[in-house]
């Protein structure tokens, strides 16, 4: 055991206890943190504007600071870009992390000196929580991978602005930089095949511990090693890779397909970064669910999905939620993100202490004739198909098919597999089985002959990867949108012959 392997447990013993603290009281940690968000902000121009000085309820706040979506920000964010300080929080923010969004473009998310360690120490505390738990920190004696974005940065009125994962990198602990790839010169590769392809150069003779990233860009990562060496399974390359931590997307669909590309099942670790804050990590494989960060510069709010439209909509403090509801989750952040809307939804599934699963986001859905299917609905259903049939995916998404030459509209399935099933329309049937059961709206269309089962399009090797690399958002924190309630990713798959069989 290496001198690092053995200071981690004691260190993780520290940092464990801490957080079984505020996890223990997590509404007095949320309460503590409200006042002294609108404490430390009621100077600047938006606390001004919204009265923060005067606030001393939660309901009250409800009533002067209205919920807005990054647009509704906009204002405020270009008079932070045009120089202006203490416009959302004290100062200007050490950095934008810029971020793409569907209907606004580029987002610019501040991180304020006050909030950069949300982002840095909560990444460390996952890991810290698997030593605690599991007894195991071998694994930072050996090499670490993190598939992120570039760390390059450009500045904006003296405000550095970057990727949240190329931000995230220059602040990679000192003793932990030894161990880190790839390296900082291939990490600033933009094309991102180039980059994988550079990045498997730097690590297949190395003894690679843990892996980090977005699930289809760690099996792209597996699938050019492979390729590289002409071995059958990724444990033959790093037979001492023992962590794969992950997030942004639901692992179920990608895990059999991962874990047989490496051979085995190692342990993993789940986490829910975004650019407006870091906002849960697994803290056990014991439960399911993200243990939520509550002592960590955000107050959060939840608006139950069904009302998030509404132009009054109820909103909820932490102590209001009930289990297996589904919300919206809305954040007030030490960088000065107030009510804010960040588009993800997510349901309680335990109470103490507090733990998610992220169940989608607001506009990826699908409800054409009334079904809202959402994408947990989407994501079980092909997880337990797959199970049942002894298949892989490799990628998918769903969208309404109203127009065409079929008696009745239908849910069609574009999905890539690993190998298809042998019995195709069984596999479809059942399916679409699972999808009723999932969802009792779509069963009622389908048995009142409103809709018919789901149609299944099966798409060629790569075919997602080549679609994203014509969008421009191949590799790094993009992801494909599972479902939409339109068919504008659906048409231009079908506008593409050379996507299918």
């Amino acid at each position: 055991m290496s001198l690092k392997s053995f200071l981690a447990k004691p260190y993780a013993g520290l940092i464990v206890r801490d957080i079984h603290k505020w996890t223990q009281d997590a509404m007095r940690a949320q309460e503590f943190l409200f006042h002294q968000l609108l404490l430390k902000a009621r100077n600047t121009a938006f606390g001004k504007a919204h009265g923060f000085a005067d606030i001393t309820t939660y309901e009250q706040f409800c009533r002067q600071v209205p919920l807005r979506d990054y647009e509704a920000f906009t204002p405020f964010i270009n008079q932070i870009k045009e120089g202006a300080p203490n416009v959302l929080w004290n100062g200007k923010p050490i950095y934008f992390a810029k971020s793409s969004g569907t209907t606004s473009g580029v987002k610019y998310i501040p991180i304020s000196k006050d909030s950069i360690s949300n982002h840095i120490h909560s990444a460390r505390n996952a890991l810290l929580l698997y030593i605690a738990n599991k007894g195991n920190s071998q694994f930072v004696s050996g090499n670490m991978i993190f598939l992120s974005g570039s760390p390059e940065m450009e500045q904006i009125n003296g405000i550095h602005t970057g990727r949240l994962s190329g931000i995230v990198n220059h602040h990679v602990p000192a003793y932990l930089r030894g161990n880190q790839l790839p390296t900082y010169k291939t990490n600033c590769i933009d094309d991102w095949e180039t980059k994988v392809d550079a990045i498997v150069e730097e690590t297949y003779r190395r003894n690679m511990t843990l892996i980090s990233g977005i699930p289809p860009w760690v099996q792209m990562y597996f699938d050019r090693l492979l390729q590289k060496t002409g071995k059958k399974k990724i444990k033959e390359i790093f037979p001492n890779l023992q962590l794969l931590v992950y997030g942004g997307v639901n692992f179920q669909p990608y895990k059999k397909h991962l874990f047989d590309t490496i051979g085995e099942e190692i342990d993993s670790i789940e986490t829910y970064p975004a650019s407006e804050g870091f906002i849960a990590y697994q803290d056990t494989i014991a439960h399911q669910g993200l243990l939520l960060n509550v002592d960590s510069g955000i107050f959060f709010e939840f608006v139950p999905v069904s009302e998030i439209h509404q132009p009054n909509p109820t909103r909820l403090m932490l102590r209001d939620v009930q289990l297996d509801e589904h919300y919206a989750i809305i954040l007030n952040t030490n960088a000065g993100l107030w009510s804010y809307i960040i588009g993800d939804t997510v349901r309680f599934v335990s109470l103490k202490p507090y733990r998610i699963v992220v169940t989608g986001r607001i506009k990826h859905y699908i409800s054409a004739f009334g079904e809202h299917v959402i994408a947990e609905e989407v994501d079980a259903s092909l997880a337990e198909a797959c199970s049942q049939f002894n298949v892989n995916v490799v990628e998918y998404t769903v969208a309404p098919q109203i127009q065409g030459s079929e008696p009745l509209p239908y849910h069609e399935w574009f999905i890539e597999f690993e190998q298809p099933p042998s019995d195709m329309p069984a596999f479809r049937l059942y399916l679409d089985a699972c999808m009723q059961r999932k969802n009792i709206y779509y069963a009622d269309l389908i048995t009142g002959k409103v809709l018919q089962p789901l149609q299944i399009v099966p798409m060629r090797q790569h075919a997602f990867i080549d679609y994203m690399k014509s969008k421009g958002r191949l590799g790094g924190q993009n992801k494909l949108p599972r479902l939409k309630n339109d068919r504008e990713i659906a048409d231009e798959l079908r506008g593409t012959p050379n996507y299918f069989y």
